[in-house]
């Protein structure tokens, strides 16, 4: 939202964005300066990203400011100050040396999102071991293969979660010592032991080890379209970008309430649901429960919360209800409305503004980048469809690769090609787990190739085009599946859409379309009809889907993002591979 509507806006909603004039912060930016906005440890000791979350704001005036309010499936809510945090995690970072987990152990962490997950994850920096989410929908296969290729030592979770899941495989998993378990009062085992009782012995005083900026800090697992789960390793010094970006993108102003809605089972949940709110002293809340439209909308307007960062599957759930739940309450309090995940498609910024009367700002970033890279600020007025421009301090390209390796950034404007950065930004995964040549192939030309292509316009603004592993090749066409979803959800009775290239034997391939209607909408032949020459009209007979199909949901997994690989698998009868993030219908 530009500074000029920002000042026509009512009472505490009427604040100057950290980020005021985007090309002298490109210009003035450098990482060193954000270091030096930073407590780093005492007498020297480096670099530790709980103790710039939790520990220095406990010694100051907000240290019983709440930190985290979470709120129950069933509507507790328990409140942890900044003191309260630094506690708890002391208490935590005590028992795992009690364990005898080192620096650069792997403390792995499988539950939903309770408490002892966000202790967990703060207790483990502070012992410079390493944060190892998972997401608790995992089954026990994937949940395996993180663990032993993560080399897990410690694991934090329930009962259930290991009799279901750990327990079968308890003997292939020779590096896990210890597995403690949130919901037991004593212990079953040697290795086997109650979380509450472990803490309650503990103390609550701990001196945070000398952490190395490039010491590990989280590892988080990112899966493919092929091939086994990639750990992407990050250190203590992503914190510099997980500090930026919350101030210049996510606007965190002092005394704002926060809500990210991701799991931390996957980066956007720690990155932005733990770390950089706490960074910035405010007040962040964790709700155990899933989507639930009236929850959500009940949960934005009781706690008040200024700024929302949510996925666009909630965003496009919220849009295809026949009654908006959000239009019964008061949100009034919301400033900025931010979402990630996947591409958010146009309809649903401008739906954005028709219903929450804000219009939602889009970014993009990887597991590999750590942070968000590319934003919609809230300075600038929002381009829907568009990725945003790169962050001050982040350098972007469109490039072209050879097969010799070889890099070609294509200067000219609106050309598709494969998203680059210029690696050396604090928050750059510094390998994939054992996994050197994996890791090694990423980079070509002194730049990180991402994998998805974009193209980037006139005024700097980058355009997302597909994955690349997702491009459908029909007639000599390459077409980018983002675009044909963002077409069809244009018409008034699409509510999601999901693209993929189906083989063919004259094109190659054939662009065929899986929608999800709004209410009130049938899924009758004339409006098939309807929607191919709607979407012709728009795309062009090259690029239009020539198969249309109604499916009742699309399959997504819990991030959001809608499964193309599966939508093919199950219309080519290809085996569907691992389906436990497969979001319910």
């Amino acid at each position: 939202m530009p500074w000029e509507t920002i000042k026509k806006l009512p009472g505490s909603l009427r604040l100057r964005p950290n980020l005021f004039d985007y090309e002298r912060s490109c210009a003035d930016f450098c990482w060193e300066e954000t270091g030096r906005e930073l407590a780093w440890l005492p007498e020297g000791k480096g670099l530790n990203i709980a103790h710039e979350a939790v520990d220095r704001h406990a010694q100051t005036l907000i240290a019983e400011r709440v930190a985290i309010r979470w709120i129950g499936v069933a509507g507790a809510i328990r409140d942890f100050t900044y003191n309260d945090l630094r506690g708890l995690s002391n208490r935590f970072a005590n028992v795992l040396s009690r364990l005898g987990a080192d620096k650069g152990d792997r403390v792995f962490v499988l539950t939903g999102r309770i408490p002892e997950l966000y202790i967990t994850a703060l207790g483990a920096l502070k012992n410079t071991s390493v944060f190892c989410p998972l997401y608790s929908a995992f089954g026990p296969e994937p949940v395996y293969q993180r663990l032993k290729r993560g080399d897990g030592r410690v694991l934090v979770t329930t009962e259930a979660h290991y009799r279901q899941k750990i327990a079968p495989l308890a003997k292939q998993l020779p590096e896990l010592r210890h597995v403690l378990l949130v919901d037991i009062e004593e212990h079953l085992g040697e290795s086997l032991l109650s979380f509450p009782k472990m803490m309650s012995e503990a103390g609550d005083e701990f001196s945070i080890p000398s952490t190395s900026p490039e010491d590990m800090a989280v590892l988080h697992f990112t899966s493919g379209t092929t091939g086994m789960p990639k750990g992407a390793m990050h250190v203590h010094q992503a914190v510099f970008t997980h500090y930026m970006t919350g101030k210049n993108v996510l606007d965190f102003h002092p005394g704002d309430v926060f809500w990210c809605t991701a799991d931390p089972g996957w980066v956007t949940g720690t990155s932005y649901g733990i770390i950089s709110p706490l960074l910035h002293g405010i007040t962040t809340i964790v709700d155990e429960a899933d989507f639930d439209a009236v929850r959500w909308c009940r949960i934005l307007e009781k706690e008040k919360v200024n700024i929302w960062y949510t996925a666009p599957t909630a965003i496009r759930r919220l849009m295809r209800l026949s009654r908006w739940p959000c239009l019964q309450f008061d949100l009034s309090h919301l400033r900025l409305i931010h979402s990630v995940g996947e591409p958010l498609n146009p309809e649903a910024v401008l739906w954005g503004e028709e219903a929450l009367g804000l219009p939602i700002h889009d970014n993009w970033w990887q597991t590999e980048t750590g942070g968000i890279m590319i934003a919609n600020f809230p300075c600038m007025d929002i381009r829907p469809g568009s990725m945003g421009r790169p962050l001050p301090g982040i350098e972007a390209a469109v490039v072209r690769r050879s097969k010799e390796d070889s890099i070609e950034v294509l200067e000219e404007p609106d050309v598709p090609g494969e998203l680059a950065l210029r690696p050396g930004w604090p928050s750059m995964f510094r390998g994939y787990l054992h996994e050197e040549e994996r890791y090694r192939k990423c980079f070509a030309g002194g730049w990180y190739l991402t994998g998805d292509l974009v193209r980037r316009d006139a005024d700097g603004y980058f355009w997302f085009v597909g994955r690349a592993d997702d491009i459908i090749k029909t007639a000599g066409h390459m077409v980018g599946p983002f675009e044909v979803e963002s077409t069809l959800m244009e018409h008034p009775a699409v509510g999601e859409a999901g693209v993929i290239g189906k083989p063919d034997a004259v094109a190659g391939e054939l662009v065929k379309a899986f929608v999800a209607l709004k209410p009130g909408f049938e899924p009758k032949e004339e409006l098939r009809l309807e929607l191919m020459a709607f979407a012709r009209k728009r795309l062009g007979s090259a690029v239009a889907p020539r198969e249309i199909e109604f499916q009742t949901d699309l399959p997504k997994n819990k991030a959001g993002k809608i499964m193309r690989r599966l939508l093919k698998a199950r219309e080519l009868g290809l085996p569907q591979g691992d389906l436990s993030t497969l979001e319910p219908d």
